[in-house]
């Protein structure tokens, strides 16, 4: 990847474990016809909205590097693939692991249902206090991984790997993060 992918990649992790997330809400909300693409201005027009220090040039540089095939529009998965930081096949591995814990029916998504068969809410305050019904203790789980402006109540495993990358750039050892992988989804 180029160093001007690697100075978009950094300027979103300076933002935290939701830095990939949230620009990947960015680019979903300037998608008006939902193609799940955009062309130059668009990607131009979400960068700037999204605060990222970067020119109209680096920018231009950025999506010729990213749009491949020579279209004239980029695919969202194809940019998110490009700014996510790489992962070792250890973390991919363990990342994988905790998905397939998770989906339960084995279609490639994580839904409410299979939540039900992995997840206990009956310890959740909000539901031993009946603020919150189990589905809606989901959905707010759900909601950690899923777009937020695009809240579909489905994880796939593109979203998922998109919210690990970004907690992945804060661990520093392989070691690290399958422990804490193994502890958080009990594998």
């Amino acid at each position: 990847m180029s160093a001007l992918i690697e100075k978009l990649r950094a300027q979103c992790l300076k933002r935290g474990a939701h830095g990939i997330k949230g620009l990947g809400r960015a680019f979903r909300i300037l998608d008006d016809n939902r193609d799940r693409k955009l062309d130059l201005t668009e990607l131009k027009e979400g960068l700037q909205e999204y605060g990222l220090e970067l020119s109209p040039e680096e920018i231009t540089e950025i999506f010729q590097e990213i749009d491949r095939d020579g279209s004239g529009t980029i695919h969202f998965d194809e940019f998110l693939r490009a700014i996510r930081p790489p992962m070792s096949q250890t973390r991919l591995n363990i990342i994988g692991q905790a998905f397939q814990k998770m989906d339960k029916t084995g279609d490639g998504i994580i839904t409410i249902q299979d939540l039900k068969n992995t997840y206990d809410v009956t310890r959740h305050p909000k539901f031993i206090n009946t603020e919150m019904s189990e589905d809606e203790i989901f959905g707010l789980f759900l909601q950690n991984f899923d777009a937020p402006n695009d809240p579909d109540g489905k994880v796939t495993k593109e979203e998922f790997l998109n919210y690990y990358a970004g907690v992945s750039s804060s661990i520093d050892t392989d070691e690290d993060f399958v422990e804490m992988m193994k502890s958080a989804w009990k594998l």
